[in-house]
This record gives C-alpha cells, sequence and structure tokens, in this order.
C-alpha cells in the first residue's frame, strides 16, 4: 500500500508561488473585504432637525423669556407702588449684572466662540460658569448658535439677522422684532458636533457643559441669600432672588438681543465685514464693548474690538488686566495696518 505522505493541513500552491506569496495576497484579500464592508462616514449636519431637541430648546427660550420679564414687571410694579429698593438690592442687581455679562461677552463670546486669547483652565472654568449664568443656553449651544451666526451673517441662513427669516426678506419693524426676541423662539438649531467640538472634546469645560441647569440654579441662590443675610430678612432675600435673579437675567437677555438686533441696523460700518454690522457707542458700556460690532465682524478673532481712545471696551480692558497677571496670554489684536487694509474708503 503507498502511504500518504502529506498532512492533512498541508497545502499545494501552484508552479512559481510560495507560500509567503499566498498568505499575502490572502491578507490583502481580507483587507478589501473588510474595507469595503465598512460603510462611508457619516458628515456631519451643520443644524438639527430632531423635533423633540428642537422642541426642549424652544420651551427653554420661552421659559426664560417669560420669567424673567415677569420679574421684571413684578419688580417695576413694586416700585410703582412705592416699595423702593436700597442700596443692597442695587448693589446685588449691579454686581451680577456685570458678572454673568462678563462671562457671556468674555467667555462665550470673545474665548470659548473665537478663541481670542488663551487662558489657564480656573478662568476658563470661572467664565464658563458666569456666562452660563445669565440663561441664555450652555457653553456648547450658545457657542454653536454664534459661530453658526458669523458663517452665514445677514443671509437667509442667518438665525438673527434683521433683514432675512429664512428666505422671506423682512421689513423695517419686523426686522427689529425678528433679530431682537422673535429669533429666540424660531430659528434653526445648529448642531453642536458641528460646531463645537472643541469644547465637547474639553473633558473640564464639558462638564461645565453639562451642568448647565446647576448653574442657573446657583445663579438665582446666590443673590437671594446675600440679600438674605445682609439685611437679615425674608423681603431682602425676595428682593435679592426678584433684582439679582430674574430682573438680571432679563436685562443680560436684552444687552445680548440689542446686539443681534440694534448692532446690525444703527450706527456706522467704517470696515468691510462682508455684512451689515454697525458700531453703536450708544450701548458700548453695558454690553462691555460688544457694540463695537463693525470692528468684531471684520476681525471676529480679535480679543481687543475697541481701538481709539473713544471705544469704550470693557472687555478688552478686563482680558489686559488678566494678560497682566499672567492668567491669559496670546491675546489677539489686528495691527493698525490689518485694520487699515478693511477701512472703507470715504
Amino acid at each position: 500500500m503507498t502511504e500518504n505522505i502529506l498532512d492533512t493541513n498541508t497545502q499545494i500552491y501552484p508552479r512559481g508561488q510560495s507560500k509567503i506569496q499566498n498568505l499575502k495576497s490572502k491578507i490583502e484579500m481580507t483587507a478589501t473585504q473588510v474595507q469595503n464592508s465598512v460603510p462611508p462616514k457619516r458628515k456631519l449636519s451643520k443644524t438639527v432637525k430632531n423635533p423633540r431637541l428642537q422642541r426642549i430648546q424652544k420651551i427653554h427660550a420661552i421659559a426664560v423669556n417669560t420669567l424673567s420679564y415677569l420679574g421684571l414687571t413684578v419688580a417695576v410694579g413694586l416700585l410703582l407702588f412705592g416699595y423702593p429698593i436700597g442700596a443692597i438690592e442695587m448693589s446685588i442687581f449691579a454686581i451680577a449684572t456685570f458678572l454673568t455679562t462678563m462671562g457671556i461677552v468674555v467667555g462665550f463670546h470673545r474665548h470659548f466662540t473665537h478663541c481670542s486669547f488663551k487662558a489657564v483652565t480656573p478662568v476658563r472654568v470661572i467664565l464658563a460658569i458666569l456666562g452660563s449664568m445669565a440663561g441664555q443656553g450652555n457653553v456648547a449651544f450658545w457657542v454653536a448658535l454664534h459661530r453658526f451666526h458669523h458663517e452665514c451673517s445677514d443671509t437667509p441662513d442667518d438665525p438673527h439677522s434683521p433683514y432675512f427669516k429664512g428666505e422671506k426678506q423682512l421689513g423695517k419693524w419686523e426686522g427689529l422684532w425678528h433679530s431682537y426676541m422673535g429669533w429666540t423662539v424660531d430659528h434653526k438649531l445648529p448642531n453642536p458636533l458641528y460646531y463645537t467640538s472643541d469644547i465637547l472634546r474639553d473633558k473640564t469645560i464639558a462638564k461645565v457643559n453639562s451642568l448647565y441647569f446647576l448653574w442657573i440654579a446657583i445663579g438665582l441662590l446666590v443673590p437671594t441669600l446675600a440679600g438674605g443675610i445682609l439685611t437679615n430678612s425674608w423681603l431682602g432675600a425676595f428682593y435679592g432672588f426678584l433684582w439679582g435673579g430674574l430682573v438680571r437675567i432679563c436685562v443680560t437677555q436684552n444687552l445680548v438681543w440689542s446686539i443681534t438686533s440694534i448692532a446690525h441696523i444703527i450706527g456706522n460700518s467704517p470696515l468691510e465685514s462682508g455684512d451689515r454690522s454697525t458700531n453703536n457707542i450708544w450701548i458700548a458700556i453695558p454690553t462691555l464693548g460688544d457694540s463695537w460690532h463693525n470692528n468684531h465682524h471684520a476681525f471676529p478673532n480679535a480679543a481687543i474690538v475697541g481701538w481709539k481712545w473713544w471705544q469704550i471696551d470693557i472687555a478688552g480692558w478686563i482680558i489686559r488686566g488678566l494678560e497682566k497677571l499672567g492668567l491669559v496670554w496670546d491675546v489677539k489684536v489686528p495691527t493698525p495696518q490689518m485694520i487699515e487694509t478693511k477701512t472703507i474708503a470715504k
């Protein structure tokens, strides 16, 4: 009997092909099969079309607008009916308004949205928390919305242009209303995954972002406690909540709305910015300098937007102060030559 000298695991290869070559061919074929089986990478959409998320955003906007204006109405009503406020209530309101406005302008706007300067982590966290207390959405939402605005400023896609609502061209008064407050409950929802991947990848800021409603609650609780402790009364606590909480949120909301509307309608535009943004001196102080809006849109990444001695830019001063303390660095400011190249000839 002839003995079978081939092992059952032995393979016979075509003439001229080695075992290594055959193995290489198999690997290449397997890799090709795996590659063909993986679906193509999904392209992120710029906006979120999820009805549930859109509804949540709308409810949030309506709730904040309604409660803050209700607080303002009660506060004004009390004043009119002979219940004045004193230095304590005025101080609580002023300090709370300044801090949360700083959180929006210096933090949400110039740092997180436009990366106009770098900062140590504690400063970034404080700015993120203060901005969140303003009740205008968490860091990722606010930044995504504003980056979306800059991408399509004063075009039909702009969420709060005074000239367009979608494809509809707006008249003067309708446009003013839409860009001031109307847009807050009726706008496209920008996709944070598309616009704010840098925020979401930052573990520290992402954590602050996820605790948004906690910061809202603390922003209401602190002035309430301050009012109660400083006056040693429940009435003082109520006034602290009213003026340092609800009225403060209402005022900071209106300051931002004045930029989205007035600073695209009234004022002058000395620089080429690609849109209809304006500089407005009348609201420069309460907005901490953000009303130099044409300057900002011409150089979005500028940390300082008040370049002339009379252009008051309180946010810019704060950033410079933090820079001197070594807490921020890489502060971006356009050179005179850069400004000159964008100056519109008269």
